[in-house]
């Protein structure tokens, strides 16, 4: 059976992005939602295999790729989502050229679906998605998306998930550059904002460890990332508008 057309897309730069960063927001958008991977392509054989994919445990990008998909299979039903996997491959097994099949995913979308995707932080994939998809949405003279905080990254500011954490954001060296290049071009206002309850936590935890795979290499930077009052705790999303004149402050 064919499903429905989605009500709410968020675009997952990897398998595991969404989860670590909108998995207890999720069941509060508007449903039917669906998790679009764009760095989801399997890499050409032979490539050696990357530091990332060699800490997770694994020999080759192949045997990485096949165990990534079926985590996400499993973390998606999980989350209740539906899932698409575009052809991009990751990191270090891409060429570095454009995102293409953002273009043609969003094109194929009903203009009055709602887009989610990610703020970039300290990550040049997402930041990479994010222009993308914003390009593409001017293009087509679509509606600005949502976008949320990439977690664990935005996560590890000390003011996270206070009434202080716009404020904190645009002045933080370490983890505000993306938020302050995205406030120069728009307006910026925070419309989902939530702190997990120990139900909520437990529910995520359950997704995310769906991706056991990529928590070694994650406990590298983020050592607390499953932590209870970790980076995870909170989830953020803003909406955007167009600023009056360029360079407006958010």
């Amino acid at each position: 059976m064919t499903p429905p057309p989605p009500s709410t897309v968020i675009l997952s730069p990897h398998f595991d992005d969404a989860a670590l960063s909108l998995a207890g927001l999720i069941p509060a958008l508007d449903s039917p939602v669906t998790v679009v991977t764009v760095y989801g392509g399997a890499p050409c054989p032979g490539q050696e295999v990357s530091w990332w994919d060699t800490t997770c445990g694994f020999s080759s990008g192949g045997e990485a790729h096949l165990a990534r998909v079926a985590e996400d299979t499993r973390a998606c039903a999980l989350l209740g989502v539906e899932r698409v996997v575009l052809g991009h491959p990751d990191g270090p097994y891409g060429d570095g050229g454009p995102l293409h099949e953002i273009d043609t995913y969003l094109a194929d979308l009903a203009p009055d679906t709602r887009l989610l995707i990610p703020m970039g932080t300290n990550q040049a994939d997402h930041a990479k998605v994010r222009d993308r998809a914003l390009r593409v949405l001017g293009e087509l003279g679509r509606p600005l998306p949502l976008v949320y905080a990439d977690l664990p990254y935005t996560g590890h500011l000390k003011e996270w998930g206070s009434a202080e954490t716009d404020t904190a954001l645009a002045g933080d060296e370490h983890y505000g550059a993306a938020y302050r290049e995205i406030a120069s071009r728009y307006r910026t206002r925070g419309v989902h904002d939530l702190t997990l309850s120990d139900q909520q936590w437990a529910a995520k935890r359950a997704v995310v460890l769906c991706y056991a795979s990529q928590l070694a290499p994650l406990t590298i930077d983020h050592g607390n990332v499953m932590a209870r009052g970790g980076p995870l705790r909170a989830e953020r999303v803003w909406s955007l508008e167009e600023a009056e004149s360029p360079g407006e402050p958010g």
